[in-house]
This record gives structure tokens, sequence and C-alpha cells, in this order.
């Protein structure tokens, strides 16, 4: 094939040609080597990977494990988390719809809250405020928040000069849990949604220090 290029070929042409074929070459070696790199590195943390849960990742920053939360795996995950609260909740979700049936998955956990609350957890809860009055999404985080409030939860509505679109909750300042999950029936049980559970101190004061200043920029 070479020879039959060769013929085809005049001056420059013949030598862009043999030029780019050896750069080339030299770009095949080079990924090569920078994959036998990585495999090199990958390889040692096969066993820490296997030792895990299916939806568990290892990280190396100070012990932090992190697990993914899919779908219906969210709401046993949270009330678990909510059930172990010694000090603290905090809360901040764009999307809280509760009190539209006892039995529902938002209405459960606004029970979990206020079980928490009575063994002597701080729990606060900031939710979307709109402005709009008869705004369906306002109606329904401030039908929630009374429904919080009447169980002890310390309820806060963001400016509604600033959409919060945060789903995120901080549990005794040392467990962080962020995804795309509201607090609704349909999130917690038809949709697709994925959501990610943080232990590390570090991560979770640093969310928890965001929400302070939603809370501040609301007054």
């Amino acid at each position: 094939m070479i020879k039959l290029l060769d013929s085809r070929l005049r001056g420059n042409d013949k030598n862009v040609l043999i030029l780019a074929f050896y750069e080339t070459i030299s770009l095949c070696k080079n990924i090569i080597v920078a994959l036998c790199g990585l495999i090199c590195v990958i390889a040692p943390l096969s066993s820490v990977f296997a030792a895990e849960k299916p939806n568990a990742i290892p990280s190396a920053q100070s012990g932090c494990q992190a697990i993914l939360l899919t779908n219906e795996d969210y709401l046993p995950a949270l009330i678990k988390g909510i059930d172990e609260a010694q000090s603290e909740i905090f809360i901040s979700i764009f999307s809280f719809k509760a009190g539209v049936h006892k039995n529902s998955y938002p209405d459960r956990i606004v029970g979990h809250l206020a079980k928490a609350v009575k063994r002597g957890v701080d729990v606060k809860v900031i939710l979307e405020a709109t402005g709009r009055i008869n705004d369906e999404l306002n109606t329904q985080n401030r039908q929630t928040g009374k429904l919080l409030e009447e169980k002890g939860v310390k309820v806060y509505f963001d400016s509604p000069r600033t959409t919060t679109h945060t789903k995120m909750i901080v549990i005794d300042e040392k467990v962080l849990i962020l995804g795309s999950h509201n607090l609704t029936q349909s999130a917690l049980k038809y949709n697709n949604e994925i959501s990610i559970m943080l232990s590390s101190p570090d991560l979770a004061k640093g969310a928890r220090d965001y929400m302070l200043t939603i809370i501040m920029e609301a007054k």
C-alpha cells in the first residue's frame, strides 16, 4: 500500500504524508504509555472497590465515603439519617410537597422530622419562595412550611429575588446528602433521580455554611 501511495505522490506531498505517518505512530505510542500508566494506578484500588457495596465510592479525601442513591433508594437512606441524627438536621429544598396524604413519602419524612424534634434534635428547613401568591410551588411550600412549624421544625423561606434550586441535607455536620431528589411523591417514588450521600465533616460544614447564607440573604 505504501508503494502504491509512493507512486502517486510527488515532491512535498510525499514528504508531508511520510511526516504525518510517523507523527501518528508517535502519538499512538504516547497514548498506549498513558493508558498503561492509568492501569497501574487503578489496579491497586480494585480490591478496595470490591470490598465496598456496589454503589459505594471510596474517596481518599479525609476518609470520605460516598454512596449513590438512585430513585427509591433515597427515601430509606434519608429516613435512616434522620432517625440517627443526634444534634441537627439542616435541609434546603426546592420543592417539599407534604400534607397531601398521611402515608405519602413526603409526609413520612415530616413524621420522622417531628420525632427528631421530640428527641431534642435542632431541625431547620429552607424552602423556595417564589413571591407569587397564586404560584403552585409557592402555595405548596407554604403549606408544607406551616405543617413543619406545627411539628416544631424551624422553617425559613429564601428571598423571592433568587430561586433556590437546592436539594441538600446536612445531618450532624457530618453527613451531606445532595442531588436531584425533591421531597415530592413524584421524585421519591416515580421519577428517575440520583443523589449522593457523603460522609465528610468538611463538605458538610461547607454546605451548612452555604445554607446559612441563604437565610441571611432572605432577611
